[in-house]
Order: C-alpha cells, then sequence, then structure tokens
C-alpha cells in the first residue's frame, strides 16, 4: 500500500488542523492505521491509531481530547483532526499501515508502510 500524506501548515497556538492520509494499492480496510510524529532532534512517536473497520481507536494519552483519527474505507483515507493547537506539537506528522492484527496499535515497528510525512508548525 502506498501513502500520501497532506494537510500539514503553520498555525497559530490554540488553531486546529486536519492531516490526511490517502491510500492506493492493495485493500485498504485490511490495514490498521497510524498518526506518528518527529519533531526535530527527537524519535519518532506515536500519535494516534485505528482499526481495519474504525471501531477501535487508540490515542497516546496526552493527546486525548485535542487530536481524533477517523477512516472512510470507501474513500481509503484516514484523518486526523488536530485542536487547541500548541507549539509542542510542531513536527513532521506521518501516516502508517500495517496488517490489521491485534489491538496493540503505538508499536513503531509493526507498521510496515508509512508516507512521506507533512510538516505541522505551530507558533506561540
Amino acid at each position: 500500500v502506498q501513502l500520501q500524506a497532506s494537510g500539514g501548515g503553520m498555525v497559530q497556538a490554540g488553531g486546529s488542523l486536519r492531516l490526511s492520509c490517502a491510500a492506493s494499492g492493495r485493500i485498504f480496510s485490511m490495514y490498521d492505521m497510524g498518526w506518528f510524529r518527529q519533531a526535530p532532534g527527537k524519535e519518532r512517536e506515536f500519535v494516534a491509531a485505528i482499526n481495519w473497520n474504525g471501531d477501535y481507536t487508540y490515542y497516546t494519552e496526552s493527546l486525548k481530547g485535542r487530536f481524533t483519527i477517523s477512516r472512510d474505507n470507501a474513500k481509503r483515507t484516514v484523518s486526523l483532526q488536530m485542536i487547541s493547537l500548541k507549539p509542542e506539537d510542531t513536527a513532521v506528522y506521518y501516516c502508517a499501515a500495517r496488517v490489521s492484527r491485534d489491538n496493540h496499535m503505538s508499536r513503531t515497528y509493526d507498521y510496515a508502510y508509512w508516507g512521506q510525512g507533512t510538516l505541522v508548525t505551530v507558533s506561540s
């Protein structure tokens, strides 16, 4: 599966952005989808994930309530709605896919497919 992330940009603190990831290739609904981010000088970290049919989501605890992941299997897209953005949310955001299995969806190494990343910059 090939992934293309979009929607990044520059926003002021307190603002919102919606990231999208379009998938092509193999059957989209066989994959769990995740969003990860990597800030300058830091390791890539898990943000959120959603299972293959959208009935289970999982978030990094600190982002709950501000970030919402969703998917549309008919459109082969996964989105990340971000509100109340903070300067510390500045990072390159990556979408990723893994063949659906268990609900432990935060492990970077479980994801075999990655998009190219989209930069989110939050100014104070």
